[in-house]
């Protein structure tokens, strides 16, 4: 689904990722964990299509096709999801219209018809339910007025109704208190199958605890050091990212 190869990237003349390579397939659930500053935040971003950072060298390939020559809307529209670590407030625009405007625009994308207003609320009722959010949240404008624990999980319902191939969660346990973690994991959880696959970006292993993760690869300025499985988040849990500059992890 996502090959990564040899990707480096900078900021202003700054070079943030060294040639990071990385291969996502269908059904796979990735962690990638890693110090302040090694590059995560910057990964997600340049997957989602953000301008901030150039792209030097290496490619990025999403089902078969060039992932950098596509637009944030073409990828959006093809199945890409970026969950943000800290999402914005949109006054005066309800979640109804938010979300239904867009399944409607992937749907077009894909030569679908739109969705009617019972098939589209229908499908909202289900997708509250299996993400445990209140109604309370999706009658209101985007993230108006949240708490940083309600607007993960808004995002998580986002997530839930857009369906996406290739979804990134960018520090989605940021800010979360126990309670909203879990429901939060739940949801993630429960949205996984066969044809999606989730990369989720953490500085902690407690997120692990209730996302099991299929792999597990530490970035470290910028590149990716090691991969393992759960059992490298417990290590680091245990030790420490010290443990890289100590060179107990092989560079």
């Amino acid at each position: 689904m996502l090959v990564i190869k040899d990707l480096v990237a900078s900021i202003e003349g700054l070079k943030i990722l060294k040639g990071v390579s990385l291969e996502v397939k269908a059904g796979e659930v990735h962690a990638i964990m890693g110090p302040n500053g090694s590059g995560k935040s910057t990964l997600a971003s340049i997957l989602a299509g953000r301008d901030l950072f150039s792209v030097d060298s290496g490619s990025i390939m999403y089902n078969g096709e060039n992932l950098l020559d596509k637009s944030p809307e073409e990828r959006a529209k093809e199945g890409l999801f970026l969950g943000f670590q800290y999402p914005i407030e949109i006054p005066g625009v309800s979640m109804v219209n938010f979300m239904k405007t867009a399944i409607n625009e992937m749907r077009k994308h894909r030569g679908e018809k739109p969705l009617s207003a019972s098939e589209f609320l229908k499908k909202m009722r289900e997708k509250k339910e299996l993400v445990e959010i209140d109604s309370s949240l999706t009658n209101r404008s985007v993230n108006e007025g949240f708490s940083g624990g309600e607007k993960k999980k808004n995002e998580i319902f986002q997530m839930a109704m857009l369906e996406p191939k290739l979804a990134i969660l960018d520090e989605t346990d940021s800010g979360l208190d126990i309670d909203a973690l879990k429901v939060v994991a739940r949801g993630v959880n429960n949205l996984k199958s066969p044809d999606s696959a989730t990369i989720v970006i953490t500085h902690y292993q407690r997120l692990l605890d209730y996302i099991v993760p299929d792999f597990v690869h530490i970035l470290y300025r910028g590149r990716i050091v090691r991969s393992g499985g759960k059992e490298l988040a417990v290590l680091l849990e245990e030790k420490g990212y010290e443990l890289i500059r100590q060179g107990e992890v092989n560079l």
